[in-house]
This record gives C-alpha cells, structure tokens and sequence, in this order.
C-alpha cells in the first residue's frame, strides 16, 4: 500500500521515498564535491606514512631518540626489540590520543556549524601542527605538533565520510565514499616517496618530510572553500533557500529536487519534535545496533593489524633484515597495491555489496597473517637472531602485498562507508563521532604498544591478529545486513528484517500516520 504526502511518495509500512522516483544522476558537482571531501584522506594517509619513515632516519633518531640509534647499531641486541621504545611509539601514537577527543567534540561542531566548518577546521589545525613539527627543536614541541595533527585529523575524519554520504546518490554512494580511504591510501604512498628521496639529506631530511604534511592540509583547505554545505546539513541548519539551492546544484539544474527535499525537510522536523539530540541518545535500545556496528566496524578494522603496518612498515623490514633503502622501496610497493586495491573495490562495492567483500577480505588477510607468521618463525626464530634469506625476504613482500591487497578492498574502506550508512539523520553525527573515537582509541593503544609486542611475541604477534580476523569476519557474518543500494531514510528497514536486531527495533512510526493530509 502507498501514500502520497504532498509531493512525497512513500510506503506506508516503512515511510521512505520510493526508490523509483529518486534522481540517480551523478553531476559534475557531486563528484568535484565528494573529491574535495575525500581529499581529506590525504592529510591522514600522509601522516600515516610519513610517521613511520622518518623512525627510520638515523639523523631523525640521533636528535630525538638517540636510545634507539644505540640499540639499532648493537649487534647483540635482537632483531625484533631494535626499536622497542614507548616514547618513539608516543611520537606516532599521541596524534590518534587527541584526535579521539577532538572527534568527540566534532559530532557537536559538526551539526551546529555544519560539515563543511568542520573540514575547514580540521585541515587548519593540521597545517599548523605541521609547521611545529617541522620546526620543532626538541622531543616536547615534537609531540605537541603531533597532538594538533591529530585534532585536524579527527575533525575531517569525523566530517569527510559524513558529507560525501550525504551528498552521493544512493546507487553510487559505495563507489564515492571509498574515495576516502582512496586518497588515504595515496596520502601514504606519496609520503613514503617523499620518505625514500629525503632519507639522504641529513638533518634537512625529516624536517622536509614533515613539513610537507602542509600540502595536503593546504588542498583540504582550498578545496573547502569552493564547495557547498550538504543539503542534509543545511537543512537541519534552518537554511532552507540554501539547501535548495545546493541540491539542485548537485543534482542538476533540470531535476525535479522538490521530492528530495521534501524529505529532508520532514526527516530533520520529525527529529526535532522528537527529543534534542544528545550524545547519549545513541545509546538508547532502538539504536543499538547502530552503536553495535558504527563502533564495532573501526575497532576490528584496527585489529587486522593494518595501521601497525602502515605506521611501522619501513621499521618492519628494518626489522626482519631489509636494509634502510631496501625498507622504503618495499613500503612504495605497499602503497601502491594499497591504491591499486582500494581503485578496484570502488568498482566492486555497489556490484557485490559491503558483507561479501569484508569476507573475502577477511579470509585473505587471515592467509597471510597466518603465512608472515610461518616465515618469520621459520627464519628468525624465538631468538630474532636468525638471518632471513633474500628468498624469504620476497615471500615476506609478496604476502605484505597481498595482505594489503585484501584490507584495501574490503575492511579499509568499508570502515569509513559502513557506519555513515546505518545511522539515521538524527544521530548520523553522533554515530559517525562514536565510530572515529573507537578508531582512534583502539589506534592509539595498538601503536602505543606494536613495538613492544613485535619485541615480546616475536613472529606470533601475526598469530594474534589472524585470530582477531577470524572474529571479525564471524561479527560481520552474523551481524551486518547488506546496505548496497538502500536510500539512508530508508535503511531502518534492513535492522527489522535482521534476525537478531528485529528483536530491538520497533517498526517506526509512517509518515502517514504522523503527517495530515
């Protein structure tokens, strides 16, 4: 059975827009819109990379870190434990500690002053703390520029993946928010060319491969400025001529905007006479599967073990027996099956859906964790101090490759699109908010701690996060429903089919029943 409210088709058991008569163009708008958005990546790709070339600097270890300078150059000291040293880990790790506060103060920035203030925000921050860290002369001022990275960064985290979901058609939505994690990925392969041609400049070398941190801000900020508010966030701002305006704009000057808007009007007007949105609203019975998944996805994202590898790469080959160049030409080769990956999976995402590529995905990364751990064991043993043949080396960057070949069409940009998807307009912010802190805690404690797990586990701390795969892929097996193609008004419709969230979301309320004709 069907209703017409005004200019609005809905059905009259769920109250959402019938696909058939949404516009499904893509305009040259959207997508200079949503590569703007997406190029928020760039500044946390780049730091990404560029975090863990420069630890493997001499000239960088010898003025901030010269413990570890000692103990690389002691041949007695085992090959898994060189680098094992909280306060280098902390130089990596306390940029995700304050982007996980300033996420959590983004959701509110986010919703009053808008997604675009937001990105505007985040990519200033950046750029100032890459000025401090370039310039910085000690340890203290160091840090402190890794703390205001990390406020950029969780600002336009928080903001990027939110705006390019709302601002893609729903067909497309997939293919358009994994250019997020895209631009992340070439964020960290350009950073670690620019860590391969500075590595033989001295002094000069590391300053200039942070300092470039503020390219990427520098783009994030121009192209703010040349792009619109979403309609969904103009709306919800009151400023309605505005989000008209936008959204014929991103949808075409010919298109009949009226049903769209519509929508958006009375998604944000049934949210305010509801209750004011609070933090904790997300924590209520009917949304939590909400909190289940956009919490769930970017904690096991990070136990795959990617970040660990992106940040410690070069340390990495250091590690098992590549030389300093050698380890930054293997962590090039990374990057750029990274891109090539997350290029493809922007093809795959709207043909084969979400839950069938975090699977593949997921058993591919458990082979090779499993076969990394196999080798090492193998080679260098419990000890650390066996020697790696130059034919385990290349079975070690083979599996590497394919590893990051199976996170960058699966788990990698899924973790941005996912919970943007299932959270509902009124605590889209919040959800996408409760998504980035669990990012960056679970971040945060792992690269606090990689180091001196790679020293304590040895070869089985590959063994531990193949285990952690296995989980995840059971979570999302059990406990994702499919998103590809759903309208975002009308995904409250794939928890009440769930064979378990059904239990806990009630049908909601149609827009008949709310809304005299």
């Amino acid at each position: 059975m069907e209703g017409r409210v005004g200019h609005v088709t809905r059905t009259a058991s769920y109250g959402a827009i019938d696909p058939s008569i949404r516009n499904e163009k893509i305009t040259w708008s959207v997508i200079m819109s949503s590569i703007v958005a997406a190029s928020c990546g760039l500044i946390f790709g780049y730091d990404l990379g560029i975090s863990g070339g420069v630890t493997t600097m001499p000239p960088f270890l010898e003025k901030f870190f010269p413990s570890v300078l000692k103990k690389k150059e002691d041949a007695t000291q085992s090959t898994y434990c060189v680098y094992d040293s909280q306060i280098l880990t902390l130089f990596t790790s306390s940029l995700y500690l304050s982007g996980l506060v300033s996420s959590l103060l983004a959701s509110r920035v986010t919703k009053v002053f808008g997604r675009k203030f937001a990105i505007l925000f985040g990519g200033c921050t950046f750029l100032v703390g890459s000025i401090v860290n370039c310039t910085a002369p000690n340890v203290v001022l160091l840090i402190l520029g890794r703390i205001l990275l990390g406020f950029g960064v969780g600002f336009t985290n928080q903001a990027a993946p939110v705006y390019i979901a709302e601002m893609a058609p729903p067909k497309y939505r997939g293919a358009f928010n994994t250019g997020f994690q895209l631009f992340i990925a070439i964020g960290v392969l350009c950073a670690n060319i620019i860590n391969f041609l500075s590595s033989g400049l001295g002094n000069w070398g590391w300053r200039l491969s942070l300092g470039l941190a503020a390219a990427p801000a520098a783009i994030v900020l121009l192209g703010a400025l040349l792009v619109t508010d979403t309609p969904s966030s103009l709306v919800e701002r009151g400023k309605l001529p505005e989000a008209r305006d936008a959204l014929l704009k991103v949808r075409g000057a010919n298109s009949d905007i009226e049903t769209e808007l519509s929508e958006l009007v009375e998604a944000c007007e049934t949210a305010r006479e509801v209750d004011q949105i609070s933090f904790k609203t997300i924590f209520k019975k009917q949304y939590r599967p909400h909190l289940v998944i956009a919490g769930g996805i970017p904690f096991f994202q990070q136990l795959t073990g990617i970040n660990t590898i992106a940040f410690y790469a070069p340390v990495l080959f250091n590690s098992v027996g590549f030389g300093n160049d050698s380890a930054l030409k293997g962590t090039i080769l990374l990057g750029l099956v990274n891109v090539g990956s997350i290029a493809a999976s922007m093809f795959m995402v709207d043909k084969f859906g979400r839950r069938a590529l975090f699977i593949e995905g997921g058993i591919q990364m458990f082979i090779c964790q499993v076969g990394l751990a196999s080798i090492l064991g193998a080679t260098l043993g419990l000890s650390g101090k066996g020697e790696i043949t130059k034919a385990a080396g290349s079975v070690i960057l083979v599996l590497m490759c394919l590893y990051a070949a199976g996170f960058g069409w699966s788990w990698g940009p899924l973790c941005f699109l996912v919970p943007t998807e299932v959270c509902p307009a009124k605590i889209r912010p919040i959800g996408q908010s409760v998504s980035i802190a669990v990012h960056f805690t679970v971040t945060f404690i792992l690269s606090q701690t990689f180091l001196s797990q790679l020293c304590h586990f040895k070869y089985t701390v590959f063994l531990f996060y193949a285990g952690w795969i296995v989980i995840m892929t059971t979570f999302v097996v059990c406990l994702l429903p499919e998103t590809k193609g759903v309208p975002l008004e009308s995904m409250h419709t794939i928890w009440q089919q769930h064979w378990l969230w059904k239990k806990l979301t009630a049908q909601p309320t149609t827009m008949l029943q709310t809304i005299s004709t």
